[in-house]
């Protein structure tokens, strides 16, 4: 199972390269350990994605705000969140051959799974995670700032900012997507852990005793996004954190897990925050940052309920869950909504004019969708190679096309293909990808 698992891994990050989805990073020069550029079509897959959530976040609801905060913070912020202190992983380096492991991931009484050899652990050692840097032309100790671990703490800072702009009151939530950077003792299995990624996450503020109610909201909230993005159920499960496995600041935890090839792991954390956050930046930044009740006049720090998704771990996610290998095609059954292109467009052969008609096709549909001609090789051939891109729909110009204005449109997952009207093609766009 293990070496079949692998494989399939294998085939994907193949296809990841070969089709344009993500590239080593630095390669030409040998790459760089965990750090992964996203290409033509990666790029789109993960800007879809994005688009997905911050609809879902955002737009369809009037109770939750956007914010973009900086990736450089004051670094009492990470004082204050218990970064500076606490934000670290139990590290051993084999003497031999000098691979490093995550203590709490590896029996140090059996031989180094790299070399083989026996004994040859160090003691274990903590590590802080968060990349530091300086601020300023002179490098030291009162110029050193963190590439932030997480975007969380710069919601939690701007909590009044965005409460008095949008003249919010409890409960509602600010959300944000950004990047966040940590030095990871172990990061593997391609995109799954990275040292830079991109963060989703959305901190929704409530009264202590709502913060039940709303914790059950935002957990089936969030696994209902996971199926609107095509996601097979049977993949998905929630995993409650027990009382040992709880972070400091949480009063409950769950992980939405998706099954991967290398096993049941987290793509999103829902947490009960309780007043910890507000709380501390209260403590260390001497600031009110309690909410007035002007109904019941009371005033009171607010619980955080806390949904934590990475936008890179989601795309690899999609990539599997979608990857489908059939007797004479490999294709991407990504869901419509977050495919690269939409919609292909080919001339059956190149001549008569079928060219010059399958551009002009493809230019009236640019600007509404992202579409790919093509006019090289055998329609076969070209119809495989958006399978493996995840285009949902392909629309050919053949001879029938120059005698009654009708073109043949072929979907992706069942291969059917149908004839219709050239001016009816946006309308069959519009309702299949909406």
């Amino acid at each position: 199972m293990a070496a079949k698992n692998n494989t399939v891994m294998d085939k994907l990050i193949s296809l990841s390269k070969r089709r344009g989805f993500i590239f080593q990073s630095s390669e030409i020069y040998g790459g760089i350990n965990s750090c992964y550029d996203y290409g033509p079509l990666g790029i789109e897959l993960k800007k879809n994605i994005k688009e997905l959530w911050w609809k879902s976040m955002i737009y369809e609801r009037d109770d939750v705000e956007g914010l973009d905060a900086s990736i450089l913070m004051h670094p009492k912020v990470w004082e204050a969140s218990g970064h500076v202190e606490g934000f670290t992983d139990p590290m051993v380096d084999c003497r031999e051959c000098k691979s490093r492991f995550r203590a709490d991931q590896i029996d140090t009484s059996k031989p180094c799974p790299v070399c083989g050899n026996r004994d040859t652990f160090t003691e274990a050692r903590q590590f802080n995670l968060m990349f530091k840097t300086f601020m300023g032309p002179v490098e030291e100790d009162a110029s050193i700032v963190f590439l932030r671990p997480e975007t969380a703490q710069g919601i939690y800072v701007n909590f009044h900012n965005v409460r008095e702009a949008s003249r919010r009151k409890l409960p509602f939530g600010i959300a944000q997507i950004g990047k966040a950077f940590r030095n990871e003792i172990t990061p593997g299995n391609f995109t799954f852990r990275t040292r830079e990624f991109e963060q989703m996450e959305m901190q929704y503020f409530v009264r202590p005793e709502e913060d039940e109610t709303w914790f059950e909201y935002w957990k089936e909230a969030r696994m209902n996004w996971y199926k609107r993005l095509g996601l097979q159920d049977n993949k998905l499960r929630f995993h409650e954190h027990g009382p040992n496995d709880l972070a400091h600041y949480a009063k409950k935890a769950y992980d939405i897990e998706y099954e991967f090839p290398f096993g049941w792991q987290e793509i999103e954390g829902i947490h009960n925050r309780t007043d910890f956050d507000l709380s501390r930046h209260m403590e260390y930044s001497g600031k009110d940052l309690r909410y007035f009740d002007d109904q019941t006049k009371e005033r009171f720090v607010p619980y955080i309920i806390e949904t934590s998704a990475g936008c890179d771990r989601i795309l690899l996610t999609c990539l599997i869950d979608a990857y489908d290998e059939e007797e004479d095609r490999v294709v991407l059954r990504l869901a419509p909504a977050i495919a690269p292109f939409k919609v292909a467009v080919f001339p059956l052969v190149k001549r008569d004019g079928m060219p010059e008609l399958a551009k002009k096709i493809t230019d009236d549909l640019r600007g509404d969708y992202r579409v790919f001609y093509d006019e090289s090789g055998s329609i076969g051939r070209r119809y495989r190679r958006q399978d493996e891109a995840g285009t949902p729909f392909c629309v050919t110009i053949d001879g029938e096309t120059l005698e009654n204005n009708t073109v043949t449109i072929r979907e992706r997952d069942s291969m059917e293909q149908i004839r219709m009207e050239i001016s009816k093609i946006r309308p069959f766009l519009a309702e299949k990808l909406k």
